[in-house]
């Protein structure tokens, strides 16, 4: 009977404490609630006029993520302005496209200027042409205004270890170049044809956005990368400098004030899985977005 009185007296104190955690728990759970809730109402009703901060990271990619956040920039009235910093050598051309086309809609509405980190090359410089002012360090990388389409070709190793590729295809250029068996006739005039198309949209939208025509676009256009000191000479961007000289820009040209909150935007921006996580620099700090990256026909206007 003692053991027994024991045993039920014990699950009453198990069940006390259970339904003590519980009630913690529960009130854990309604505070952060609480304290979430209040910190979208804040985030909401912020306001107030501001330059809006946007950074563009790495390899340039479609996002509708990103695509979202610039139309919301261009129809927020307290956004006096937009500030793009980057820093990327590059990324797909249909990704760089629709990163410009949206940064433009932007600059019809209110001013855009865009400030060069370490690298603004190619899909990164076709991003800084959609600003209305361009300002770079004396040493970030810029230019590379071409593309590129690259994929491993390892039909000859697979050869020699007696490996036998089938392919099974509507047409003679479907799929073509592959990386598993040699290019069939035609394979590479086809891939060239895209490149030239992408090539010209490219160059022509640099000499249209930065006034640069005849040979002078002829030197700027050849695929090769140059200083910030170098691009200022040939046109390829307005000023030497960083955020201060592009805060000074806006309020010369457009009375912004300096002191205007600079109010920085992100989005869908998620941590690196592990071990990614661990290993930042080795990847290149690539997003999600970034690693989506995969096989598949992909015209790139990268520098390397």
């Amino acid at each position: 009977m003692t053991a027994t009185a024991d045993l039920i007296l014990e699950r009453r104190r198990v069940r006390r404490r259970l339904a003590f955690w519980r009630i913690l728990a529960i009130v854990a759970v309604v505070v952060a609630v609480g304290i979430g809730a209040a910190s979208v109402s804040v985030s909401a009703k912020s306001g107030g006029e501001h330059v809006a901060r946007i950074w563009i990271d790495g390899v340039i990619v479609s996002d509708h993520e990103r695509a979202d956040l610039i139309e919301e920039i261009a129809k927020d009235d307290t956004a006096k302005a937009l500030l793009v910093r980057i820093n990327s050598p590059g990324g797909t051309v249909a990704g760089s496209e629709e990163l410009y086309e949206g940064l433009r809609r932007v600059a019809e509405i209110k001013p855009v200027v865009a400030v060069m980190s370490e690298a603004a090359a190619s899909g990164g410089y076709i991003t800084a042409i959609a600003a209305d002012h361009i300002v770079a360090r004396g040493n970030t990388l810029t230019g590379s205004i071409g593309v590129v389409a690259e994929a491993p070709n390892i039909a000859g190793l697979l050869e020699s270890v007696g490996v036998n590729v089938t392919r099974v295809k509507s047409a003679p250029l479907k799929a073509e170049p592959g990386f598993l068996t040699e290019p069939v006739p035609g394979a590479f005039e086809a891939q060239q044809r895209l490149i030239d198309d992408s090539y010209d949209w490219f160059r022509e939208l640099v000499g249209a956005r930065r006034g640069i025509e005849g040979p002078a676009l002829d030197t700027v256009a050849d695929g090769r990368a140059f200083t910030g000191r170098e691009a200022l000479a040939l046109d390829l961007i307005d000023e030497l400098g960083g955020e201060t000289e592009a805060r000074s820009w806006l309020e010369t040209e457009h009375s912004i004030a300096k002191d205007t909150e600079l109010r920085t935007r992100k989005w869908g921006e998620r941590d690196l899985p592990w071990p990614l996580s661990m290993v930042g620099l080795a990847t290149g700090d690539l997003t999600p977005v970034q690693l989506r990256l995969g096989p598949g026909p992909r015209l790139y206007a990268l520098m390397y």
